[in-house]
Protein backbone atom coordinates (compact mmCIF):
# COMPACT_ATOMS: atom_id res chain seq x y z
CA UNK A 1 0.00 0.00 0.00
CA UNK A 2 2.71 2.25 1.44
CA UNK A 3 5.18 1.31 -2.10
CA UNK A 4 1.58 2.23 -4.40
CA UNK A 5 1.20 5.83 -2.23
CA UNK A 6 4.65 6.84 -3.14
CA UNK A 7 5.10 5.44 -6.57
CA UNK A 8 1.35 7.41 -7.43
CA UNK A 9 3.18 10.51 -5.69
CA UNK A 10 7.07 10.24 -7.63
CA UNK A 11 4.64 9.82 -11.10
CA UNK A 12 2.52 13.02 -9.92
CA UNK A 13 5.57 14.64 -8.58
CA UNK A 14 7.71 13.95 -12.46
CA UNK A 15 4.12 14.51 -14.39
CA UNK A 16 4.54 18.39 -12.03
CA UNK A 17 8.02 19.03 -12.93
CA UNK A 18 7.30 17.37 -17.01
CA UNK A 19 4.55 20.78 -17.17
CA UNK A 20 6.78 22.91 -15.23
CA UNK A 21 9.68 22.62 -18.34
CA UNK A 22 7.02 23.24 -20.99
CA UNK A 23 5.46 26.02 -19.58
CA UNK A 24 8.94 27.46 -19.04
CA UNK A 25 10.31 26.47 -22.71
CA UNK A 26 6.90 28.09 -24.18
CA UNK A 27 7.81 30.77 -22.28
CA UNK A 28 11.00 31.19 -23.54
CA UNK A 29 9.96 30.84 -27.08
CA UNK A 30 7.45 33.45 -26.56
CA UNK A 31 9.98 35.91 -25.70
CA UNK A 32 11.29 38.10 -28.57
CA UNK A 33 14.79 37.70 -29.09
CA UNK A 34 17.03 40.13 -30.34
CA UNK A 35 20.62 40.51 -31.53
CA UNK A 36 22.77 43.15 -31.91
CA UNK A 37 26.24 43.81 -32.40
CA UNK A 38 28.92 46.81 -32.04
CA UNK A 39 32.33 47.39 -32.56
CA UNK A 40 32.81 49.04 -28.81
CA UNK A 41 34.53 46.54 -26.46
CA UNK A 42 33.01 44.67 -23.91
CA UNK A 43 34.30 46.80 -21.41
CA UNK A 44 33.70 50.20 -22.96
CA UNK A 45 30.98 52.48 -20.79
CA UNK A 46 28.67 52.42 -24.12
CA UNK A 47 28.19 48.54 -23.61
CA UNK A 48 26.88 49.23 -19.88
CA UNK A 49 25.04 51.77 -20.88
CA UNK A 50 23.27 49.91 -23.24
CA UNK A 51 22.51 46.88 -21.68
CA UNK A 52 21.17 48.81 -18.98
CA UNK A 53 19.19 51.85 -20.48
CA UNK A 54 18.40 49.62 -23.63
CA UNK A 55 18.23 46.02 -22.73
CA UNK A 56 16.74 46.20 -18.96
CA UNK A 57 14.51 48.86 -20.14
CA UNK A 58 12.59 46.40 -22.76
CA UNK A 59 11.54 44.11 -19.88
CA UNK A 60 10.81 40.38 -19.52
CA UNK A 61 8.65 40.04 -23.03
CA UNK A 62 12.29 40.84 -24.66
CA UNK A 63 15.39 38.75 -24.93
CA UNK A 64 18.50 41.30 -25.55
CA UNK A 65 21.68 39.81 -26.52
CA UNK A 66 24.64 42.20 -27.09
CA UNK A 67 28.11 41.17 -28.84
CA UNK A 68 31.20 43.62 -28.76
CA UNK A 69 34.06 44.46 -30.01
CA UNK A 70 33.15 43.56 -33.13
CA UNK A 71 33.28 39.30 -32.90
CA UNK A 72 29.73 38.78 -34.23
CA UNK A 73 29.75 40.97 -37.29
CA UNK A 74 33.37 43.06 -38.70
CA UNK A 75 32.90 47.04 -39.00
CA UNK A 76 30.78 48.02 -41.34
CA UNK A 77 29.41 44.82 -42.47
CA UNK A 78 26.24 45.19 -40.28
CA UNK A 79 24.47 46.39 -42.36
CA UNK A 80 24.67 43.55 -44.40
CA UNK A 81 23.69 41.20 -42.19
CA UNK A 82 20.68 43.45 -41.12
CA UNK A 83 19.20 42.97 -44.28
CA UNK A 84 19.92 38.88 -44.72
CA UNK A 85 18.66 38.18 -41.56
CA UNK A 86 21.60 37.39 -39.99
CA UNK A 87 21.38 40.25 -37.16
CA UNK A 88 18.45 42.24 -35.70
CA UNK A 89 19.76 44.92 -34.58
CA UNK A 90 23.28 47.36 -34.65
CA UNK A 91 24.63 50.73 -34.04
CA UNK A 92 25.42 51.88 -37.59
CA UNK A 93 27.21 55.11 -39.06
CA UNK A 94 25.71 57.23 -41.79
CA UNK A 95 28.38 56.60 -44.19
CA UNK A 96 26.98 53.23 -44.37
CA UNK A 97 23.88 54.17 -46.01
CA UNK A 98 25.89 55.94 -48.63
CA UNK A 99 25.97 53.22 -51.32
CA UNK A 100 22.40 52.31 -51.56
CA UNK A 101 21.13 55.84 -50.29
CA UNK A 102 23.82 58.44 -51.57
CA UNK A 103 21.81 61.66 -50.22
CA UNK A 104 22.88 60.36 -46.67
CA UNK A 105 25.92 61.66 -47.27
CA UNK A 106 25.25 65.39 -45.73
CA UNK A 107 24.78 64.01 -42.53
CA UNK A 108 28.54 63.20 -42.65
CA UNK A 109 29.45 66.38 -43.43
CA UNK A 110 32.32 67.69 -41.03
CA UNK A 111 30.94 71.04 -39.78
CA UNK A 112 27.78 71.05 -40.51
CA UNK A 113 26.09 71.24 -36.93
CA UNK A 114 27.41 73.64 -35.08
CA UNK A 115 27.40 71.99 -31.92
CA UNK A 116 25.57 69.30 -29.97
CA UNK A 117 21.97 71.23 -29.34
CA UNK A 118 22.19 71.88 -33.10
CA UNK A 119 22.91 68.21 -33.80
CA UNK A 120 20.03 67.24 -31.52
CA UNK A 121 17.76 69.25 -33.17
CA UNK A 122 18.33 67.79 -36.91
CA UNK A 123 17.59 64.78 -35.55
CA UNK A 124 14.96 65.20 -32.84
CA UNK A 125 13.11 67.37 -35.20
CA UNK A 126 11.24 66.36 -38.91
CA UNK A 127 13.55 67.77 -41.13
CA UNK A 128 15.04 64.52 -41.82
CA UNK A 129 11.68 62.46 -42.45
CA UNK A 130 11.99 62.31 -45.95
CA UNK A 131 15.66 61.34 -45.44
CA UNK A 132 14.37 58.97 -43.23
CA UNK A 133 11.48 57.20 -45.39
CA UNK A 134 14.15 56.56 -48.11
CA UNK A 135 16.52 54.84 -45.58
CA UNK A 136 13.51 52.26 -44.97
CA UNK A 137 12.80 52.27 -48.80
CA UNK A 138 16.30 51.30 -50.01
CA UNK A 139 17.78 49.64 -46.74
CA UNK A 140 14.68 47.54 -45.27
CA UNK A 141 16.49 49.24 -41.90
CA UNK A 142 14.68 51.37 -39.62
CA UNK A 143 16.37 53.54 -37.17
CA UNK A 144 15.09 54.32 -34.20
CA UNK A 145 17.68 56.63 -31.96
CA UNK A 146 20.49 59.08 -32.99
CA UNK A 147 22.67 58.61 -29.61
CA UNK A 148 25.71 61.11 -29.56
CA UNK A 149 28.47 59.57 -29.24
CA UNK A 150 31.05 62.53 -29.30
CA UNK A 151 32.94 65.28 -31.36
CA UNK A 152 35.47 63.78 -33.02
CA UNK A 153 38.89 65.57 -33.42
CA UNK A 154 42.14 64.80 -34.71
CA UNK A 155 44.80 62.89 -32.36
CA UNK A 156 48.17 61.92 -33.95
CA UNK A 157 52.38 60.89 -33.16
CA UNK A 158 54.75 63.26 -33.31
CA UNK A 159 55.50 66.88 -32.36
CA UNK A 160 54.22 68.87 -35.38
CA UNK A 161 52.04 71.48 -35.03
CA UNK A 162 48.33 71.32 -36.67
CA UNK A 163 46.96 74.65 -37.24
CA UNK A 164 45.45 74.63 -40.60
CA UNK A 165 44.32 71.99 -42.59
CA UNK A 166 47.84 72.48 -44.71
CA UNK A 167 50.14 71.09 -41.58
CA UNK A 168 47.92 67.81 -41.93
CA UNK A 169 49.82 66.92 -45.87
CA UNK A 170 51.22 63.96 -45.65
CA UNK A 171 49.40 62.95 -42.26
CA UNK A 172 48.34 58.97 -42.60
CA UNK A 173 45.32 59.57 -41.11
CA UNK A 174 43.29 55.90 -40.16
CA UNK A 175 39.69 56.44 -40.71
CA UNK A 176 36.84 53.79 -41.49
CA UNK A 177 36.51 52.13 -44.17
CA UNK A 178 33.75 53.09 -46.70
CA UNK A 179 34.10 56.25 -49.43
CA UNK A 180 32.27 59.01 -47.23
CA UNK A 181 34.85 58.28 -44.32
CA UNK A 182 37.59 59.05 -46.89
CA UNK A 183 36.77 62.11 -48.14
CA UNK A 184 36.63 63.13 -44.62
CA UNK A 185 40.06 62.72 -44.19
CA UNK A 186 40.54 64.27 -47.63
CA UNK A 187 38.57 67.23 -46.66
CA UNK A 188 40.72 67.60 -43.10
CA UNK A 189 43.90 67.73 -45.69
CA UNK A 190 45.18 64.68 -44.36
CA UNK A 191 46.01 60.85 -46.27
CA UNK A 192 43.32 58.94 -45.02
CA UNK A 193 43.98 55.12 -44.52
CA UNK A 194 41.32 52.86 -44.06
CA UNK A 195 41.59 50.80 -41.00
CA UNK A 196 38.85 49.18 -38.86
CA UNK A 197 38.59 49.83 -35.42
CA UNK A 198 40.29 47.37 -33.05
CA UNK A 199 43.33 47.61 -35.40
CA UNK A 200 43.85 51.25 -34.96
CA UNK A 201 45.98 51.05 -31.51
CA UNK A 202 48.34 48.46 -32.93
CA UNK A 203 48.96 50.49 -35.94
CA UNK A 204 49.35 53.64 -33.93
CA UNK A 205 52.22 51.50 -31.90
CA UNK A 206 53.95 50.25 -34.80
CA UNK A 207 53.96 53.57 -36.81
CA UNK A 208 51.62 52.21 -39.69
CA UNK A 209 49.85 55.53 -38.96
CA UNK A 210 50.51 58.84 -38.11
CA UNK A 211 47.30 59.70 -36.37
CA UNK A 212 43.79 58.47 -35.93
CA UNK A 213 40.40 60.61 -35.49
CA UNK A 214 37.74 59.78 -32.94
CA UNK A 215 35.64 61.40 -30.12
CA UNK A 216 37.71 61.92 -27.06
CA UNK A 217 35.66 59.02 -25.24
CA UNK A 218 36.42 56.45 -27.62
CA UNK A 219 40.37 57.91 -26.99
CA UNK A 220 40.07 56.93 -23.84
CA UNK A 221 38.39 53.76 -23.60
CA UNK A 222 40.44 52.45 -26.49
CA UNK A 223 43.80 54.13 -24.62
CA UNK A 224 44.95 55.68 -28.10
CA UNK A 225 46.56 58.39 -25.56
CA UNK A 226 49.16 55.67 -24.89
CA UNK A 227 50.29 55.88 -28.24
CA UNK A 228 49.87 59.00 -29.37
CA UNK A 229 51.33 62.76 -28.28
CA UNK A 230 48.97 65.09 -29.12
CA UNK A 231 45.18 65.79 -29.59
CA UNK A 232 44.20 68.82 -32.10
CA UNK A 233 40.65 70.06 -31.22
CA UNK A 234 39.51 69.83 -34.93
CA UNK A 235 35.79 68.90 -34.00
CA UNK A 236 34.74 68.38 -37.58
CA UNK A 237 32.52 66.18 -36.57
CA UNK A 238 29.48 66.42 -33.93
CA UNK A 239 29.14 62.20 -34.11
CA UNK A 240 25.53 60.46 -33.81
CA UNK A 241 25.30 56.57 -34.69
CA UNK A 242 22.50 55.56 -36.08
CA UNK A 243 20.61 52.94 -33.39
CA UNK A 244 18.65 50.47 -35.78
CA UNK A 245 16.60 47.95 -36.53
CA UNK A 246 16.09 45.73 -39.56
CA UNK A 247 12.71 46.41 -40.92
CA UNK A 248 12.06 42.20 -41.07
CA UNK A 249 12.43 41.73 -37.39
CA UNK A 250 10.41 45.53 -36.68
CA UNK A 251 7.15 44.39 -38.52
CA UNK A 252 6.73 40.80 -36.73
CA UNK A 253 7.08 42.98 -33.63
CA UNK A 254 3.30 43.94 -31.84
CA UNK A 255 2.44 47.51 -32.07
CA UNK A 256 2.73 47.16 -28.16
CA UNK A 257 6.45 45.46 -28.92
CA UNK A 258 7.24 48.22 -31.30
CA UNK A 259 6.42 50.80 -28.97
CA UNK A 260 8.39 49.57 -26.09
CA UNK A 261 11.37 49.14 -28.62
CA UNK A 262 11.09 52.72 -29.39
CA UNK A 263 10.84 53.55 -25.98
CA UNK A 264 13.94 52.04 -24.47
CA UNK A 265 15.69 53.35 -27.71
CA UNK A 266 14.61 56.48 -27.03
CA UNK A 267 15.89 55.98 -23.03
CA UNK A 268 19.53 54.68 -24.53
CA UNK A 269 19.56 57.65 -26.35
CA UNK A 270 19.07 59.99 -23.82
CA UNK A 271 21.83 57.81 -21.62
CA UNK A 272 24.20 57.62 -23.72
CA UNK A 273 24.04 61.41 -24.70
CA UNK A 274 24.48 62.44 -21.11
CA UNK A 275 27.28 60.56 -20.40
CA UNK A 276 28.74 61.64 -23.62
CA UNK A 277 28.73 65.20 -22.84
CA UNK A 278 29.91 64.18 -19.03
CA UNK A 279 32.82 62.73 -20.17
CA UNK A 280 33.53 65.16 -22.79
CA UNK A 281 33.72 67.67 -20.18
CA UNK A 282 36.92 66.46 -18.32
CA UNK A 283 38.96 64.26 -20.45
CA UNK A 284 40.80 67.63 -21.54
CA UNK A 285 42.32 67.44 -17.98
CA UNK A 286 42.86 63.56 -18.77
CA UNK A 287 44.51 63.79 -21.77
CA UNK A 288 47.07 66.91 -20.18
CA UNK A 289 47.87 64.75 -17.31
CA UNK A 290 48.84 61.29 -19.42
CA UNK A 291 51.35 64.08 -20.90
CA UNK A 292 49.58 64.88 -24.72
CA UNK A 293 49.39 68.31 -26.17
CA UNK A 294 46.19 68.85 -26.35
CA UNK A 295 45.16 72.59 -28.35
CA UNK A 296 42.62 73.86 -30.58
CA UNK A 297 43.76 74.91 -34.21
CA UNK A 298 42.85 77.62 -36.59
CA UNK A 299 38.62 75.87 -36.63
CA UNK A 300 37.85 78.88 -39.10
CA UNK A 301 40.60 77.70 -41.44
CA UNK A 302 39.54 74.16 -41.30
CA UNK A 303 35.86 75.01 -41.55
CA UNK A 304 36.16 76.82 -44.81
CA UNK A 305 38.59 74.07 -45.81
CA UNK A 306 36.43 71.45 -45.45
CA UNK A 307 32.95 73.26 -46.63
CA UNK A 308 34.68 74.30 -49.95
CA UNK A 309 36.26 70.91 -50.25
CA UNK A 310 32.68 69.73 -50.25
CA UNK A 311 30.80 71.83 -52.10
CA UNK A 312 33.57 71.15 -54.81
CA UNK A 313 32.68 67.10 -54.99
CA UNK A 314 30.74 64.68 -55.77
CA UNK A 315 29.21 64.58 -52.49
CA UNK A 316 27.32 67.81 -52.30
CA UNK A 317 25.59 66.80 -55.52
CA UNK A 318 23.71 64.04 -53.61
CA UNK A 319 22.61 65.96 -51.37
CA UNK A 320 18.22 66.42 -50.46
CA UNK A 321 17.17 69.70 -52.12
CA UNK A 322 16.45 72.10 -49.96
CA UNK A 323 17.56 70.23 -46.83
CA UNK A 324 21.04 72.28 -46.22
CA UNK A 325 19.09 75.36 -45.67
CA UNK A 326 16.77 73.56 -43.55
CA UNK A 327 19.66 72.26 -41.33
CA UNK A 328 21.37 75.64 -41.13
CA UNK A 329 17.91 77.27 -40.28
CA UNK A 330 17.90 75.17 -36.95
Amino acid sequence: MRSTTLGKTLVAGLAAFAVGLMTSSALAQDKVELIYSDTVPEADIRTTILRESFGQCLGDEFEFTSYHGATLFAQGTELTAMQRGNLDMASLAIFDFYNQVPETTILGTAYLFRDYDHMRAVYDGDALADLYAQIEEATGVKILANPYIGTRHVNIRGDREVMTPEDLAGIKLRMPGGEGWQFVGEALGASPTPLAFTEVYTALQTGAIDGQDNPLPADRAMKFYEVTDQIILTGHLIAANQFSIGLEKWNSLTEGQQAKVQECALNFQNALDQSTLDQEAELVDFFVGEGLKVYEPNKEAFRNHVLDYYMNSQYSADWPEGLLDVINGL
